[in-house]
């Protein structure tokens, strides 16, 4: 198991009985989305904010930053755009984190992936693989890394996990036909009947109030006291 990443936390105030792992985009860190916490209006939810592993980045020649992997071209059909290594390689800190939340005593299928630009991309990445069935993933402003391979690697354990999908119309870091093709692949290979919502923006690459609404909304939605 991959050494578990340092994470900003953020706990309920009853006990939490549910999780939702929020990775942030590149170049970003784990305190990104932690001041969205409270207008979600969750109950018994912790939220797990890790920081990306410090990476040289090719696209910003070079440079430093916090990355869940290299991005070499800005050409989103570029087929050799991501380093599948290190894709793998964070696939695995998630899985770390995961982990880090069962023996917490959270069942998987109360816990949430969430990300944001490259952090979706991840999430989405991860969480489709994951041979344990997950609770959502939701998916901002976000696109589908080495999508040649995404529909045969599919885990069936989450063939049917809801999926919340939300992008900027405006987006010029991420333009809205990725996010959107990536939404289609997600729809394509579920399981019939699966909840893929889509929602649009007039944003760029960022959030917005409504859009933090609905995603308040749709975790409560999905995160609901579990019945005794």
């Amino acid at each position: 198991m991959s050494q578990t990443l340092p994470c900003v936390e953020v706990e309920p105030v009853a006990p939490a009985d549910a999780s939702v792992i929020w990775l942030h985009g590149l170049g970003a860190d784990g305190h990104d989305f932690e001041p969205v916490v409270p207008m979600l209006g969750t109950r018994g939810v912790r939220f797990v904010f890790p920081h990306a592993p410090p990476l040289p980045v090719t696209i910003n020649g070079g440079f430093v930053m916090p990355a869940w992997y290299d991005i070499r071209s800005l050409d989103f059909d570029d087929d050799d755009r991501e380093d599948p290594a290190q894709i793998e390689a964070s696939a695995r800190r998630v899985a770390a984190l995961v982990a880090r939340e069962r023996e917490r005593g959270i069942d998987s299928r109360r816990i949430v992936l969430a990300g944001f630009s490259q952090g979706a991309a991840m999430v989405v990445h991860f969480a489709a693989r994951h041979d344990e069935p997950l609770a959502g993933i939701v998916a901002l402003s976000g696109y589908l890394v080495l999508p040649d391979a995404f529909a045969a690697s599919r885990s069936a354990a989450n063939l049917a996990t809801p999926v919340l999908a939300c992008h900027g119309i405006y987006d010029d870091v991420v333009p809205i036909a990725a996010g959107r093709a990536s939404h289609r692949e997600l729809v394509r290979t579920a399981a019939p009947g699966t909840a893929c919502d889509w929602h649009e923006y007039p944003m760029g690459h960022e959030v917005c109030p409504e859009e933090l609404q609905q995603i308040g909304t749709w975790l409560r939605a999905r995160l609901a006291a579990p019945r005794t």
